[in-house]
């Protein structure tokens, strides 16, 4: 092969290559840019949800364990309303480093009650920046209202949606403006900690969380998650920046197969280095949660004035919800597809 050939071939291979690792780069962007799609993935929420029912006490076990399927799979419709209504996204969130410095405790500055925190900020700028522990307080009462009025489509409804609000209360990356790394190089830490994680590891945690008990200040319950979490944000960030240099990017970052697709997300080894380095934070995130779904459904039917729901058993959803749900899934998958959302 003659100079000038060797040359050329050198050329095309270093285009090649150079393709080949725009198209990764590009490929990993778009994998982890989806990990704002979901909350504690999937797979969490539905999780949550189902083991939550084995918390309650049988005056309520016996309807729940009926639907169980329905608020399994339903977890997750908050998530997909998110990409379908507007008002939906700020549910899910709080970004409490909006209302603080550097130094000041946030839980001093922002009054826990919705009408003292419009007062001191506007409602448009509690809107902005996430409402989600006083939107589990609204659920609380709505599914209170659906008990009392014993529609069981609301009863499934709310309750479905309320262990989704729950659950995202329970993640520290919910409680920040910073809730991908975007802030600090660390993008798709979301993607990390509440799905990646908890999809290699949820079956090795303990589940035993006991029973589901009455809770006196839903607000104050609600609050508490969201403090809890954001204490927990400094090492959620702080130990994967800190892996991040101990791993080459070929050993943090790897291709699986999702479906019909390869995608590229972080390694095995990189996740369970990260897992073990948060000494079962995930873990006791999700139990926390999980408990407090339930004592929540339990206290909405107490303050309902504890009705019988044995004589709502074997009365499946409408087809009227049955097709509200399935409008949704629809406009979520199409979202999907157009490359707008993700699952």
């Amino acid at each position: 092969m003659s100079f000038q050939s060797l040359k050329m071939a050198n050329w095309l291979n270093y285009k090649r290559l150079t393709a080949f690792l725009l198209l990764f780069l590009l490929s990993f962007a778009y994998s982890l840019d989806q990990a704002k799609c979901v909350t504690w993935g999937f797979y969490g929420h539905k999780r949550i949800n189902r083991i939550a029912i084995f918390t309650l006490p049988p005056e309520l076990f016996g309807f729940y364990k009926e639907h169980i399927e329905f608020l399994t799979e339903h977890a997750v419709d908050p998530d997909k309303r998110r990409y379908a209504m507007d008002g939906e996204a700020q549910c899910h969130y709080i970004d409490l480093d909006r209302y603080y410095t550097q130094g000041e405790d946030p839980f001093s500055t922002i009054p826990r009650k919705w009408v003292e925190a419009v007062a001191k900020y506007s409602e448009d700028t509690l809107q902005k920046h996430g409402i989600v522990p006083w939107h589990i307080n609204v659920m609380k009462m709505r599914l209170q209202k659906a008990f009392e009025a014993n529609n069981v489509d609301l009863i499934l409804k709310y309750s479905a949606d309320i262990g989704h609000y729950i659950g995202d209360a329970h993640v520290p990356l919910h409680t920040t403006a910073n809730y991908n790394g975007q802030l600090t190089g660390q993008k798709g830490i979301h993607g990390l900690w509440e799905s990646r994680l908890v999809e290699i590891n949820a079956d090795d945690y303990n589940y035993f969380v006991g029973k589901a008990k009455y809770i006196d200040r839903v607000l104050d319950c609600a609050w508490d998650a969201v403090k809890a979490s954001h204490l927990a944000l400094d090492s959620v960030l702080r130990f994967e920046k800190e892996l991040t240099e101990e791993f080459s990017a070929n050993h943090k970052y790897s291709y699986e197969q999702r479906g019909n697709a390869v995608v590229s997300t972080y390694s095995h080894e990189f996740s369970q280095a990260y897992h073990n380095r948060l000494n079962g934070m995930v873990e006791r995130r999700m139990r926390t949660a999980i408990i407090t779904v339930g004592s929540i459904w339990f206290t909405a039917w107490v303050d309902a004035g504890q009705p019988d729901l044995s004589r709502l058993q074997n009365t499946p959803p409408s087809a009227e919800l049955l097709e509200e749900m399935k409008a949704l899934d629809a406009r979520f998958h199409a979202g999907c597809h157009s490359g707008r959302i993700c699952e």
